[in-house]
């Protein structure tokens, strides 16, 4: 498929499926025009992209996770580099501590809206 009924299908821009080819993590086919030519693996991998995007990791994270999270095997991840791990799971912490300022914010919201309807009534 070409680059605009990949942008549909995938729910992603077709600016943005250009940059994922530039930094090398879809790698579209080229009809005999050279126009890109999308095939349904590559969308799989662009609604990974987005997804492990939209949940805040660095592109450089994405770029290294996605290897893994898309061979399929179990295989080479006991020489998951530290480092990339050290980083994941900084990332994971800073994630769950804005989730419980949220909470806090949201309990608090609760609370007045509680207070509120119970006094005009």
């Amino acid at each position: 498929m070409r680059i605009s009924e990949a942008s549909r299908a995938s729910g992603v821009s077709a600016r943005s499926l250009r940059h994922y080819e530039e930094e090398g993590l879809i790698v579209p086919g080229r009809f005999s025009n050279g126009f890109r030519d999308y095939c349904q693996s590559t969308i799989d991998r662009v609604l990974v992209i987005r997804s492990l995007l939209q949940s805040g990791l660095s592109l450089r994270l994405v770029r290294e996770a996605l290897p893994r999270l898309l061979d399929g095997s179990a295989a080479g991840t006991e020489v998951v580099c530290a480092k990339f791990l050290h980083e994941v799971q900084g990332y994971r912490d800073r994630l769950a501590a804005r989730i419980a300022v949220l909470s806090d914010q949201q309990a608090a919201l609760d609370a007045y809206l509680r207070e509120a309807r119970r006094t005009d009534l």
